[in-house]
């Protein structure tokens, strides 16, 4: 789904790669009237489900809240900063949680990778399915898993807005900025050490 308001946001890549990879990105101008449909939603949980893990420990979590529920409202309630102004209009806020340790105590020394694992697949199925995501760490991190019972056996990572994108011209004049720049990554061989 393209929202003819929205400019092209396709990666300018120095080889073709998957056309949902080069086009995957993260706005911040979400529909407010928009709903996600429960398929959808739950292909992109599903994926997040299907993503490889060390030993196959599967310690990824999801605290999802759909808006307008009483979990959409407490996740949103402990944003930060500017992410208090856009992410309330997506259609859902998920809380992506690492459990850290076994049910013995053991530390799962993967489980933060494997969480980052799921929230790809995540992210690039629901963009596949014509959604947006929008992954956060502004938000107050000991309060929300105080509001959610989570125990020192899981950690929270990130906060993501996932949701139907809408006109740049929703959001204040700064954000409005962010959401049209260009978008910029770092060359290949900024980024590759070694390659023989």
């Amino acid at each position: 789904m393209t929202d003819i308001t929205t400019p092209a946001r396709t990666a300018d890549t120095s080889v073709p790669i998957l056309d949902v990879l080069s086009d995957r990105w993260s706005p911040r101008a979400f529909d407010a009237t928009a709903t996600i449909d429960e398929q959808t939603l739950t292909a992109a949980l599903e994926a997040a489900r299907w993503s490889p893990s060390a030993a196959n420990t599967q310690p990824w979590r999801f605290i999802v809240g759909r808006r307008g529920s009483d979990t959409f409202n407490t996740i949103a309630a402990h944003l930060m900063g500017f992410n208090k102004a856009w992410a309330g209009n997506a259609g859902a806020l998920i809380v992506a949680v690492a459990e850290v340790t076994d049910a013995d105590g053991k530390p799962l020394p993967w489980a933060v990778y494997d969480l980052g694992q799921s929230m790809a697949h995540l992210s690039i199925q629901a963009h596949h399915d014509g959604l947006h995501v929008h992954q956060m760490g502004g938000f107050k991190k000991d309060e929300l898993a105080e509001a959610f019972d989570l125990g020192p056996n899981h950690q929270i990572l990130t906060v993501s807005a996932i949701g139907h994108v809408a006109s740049p011209d929703t959001l204040e004049d700064k954000l409005r900025e962010r959401e049209v720049a260009p978008r910029e990554r770092k060359a290949l061989d900024e980024i590759v050490l070694v390659n023989e």
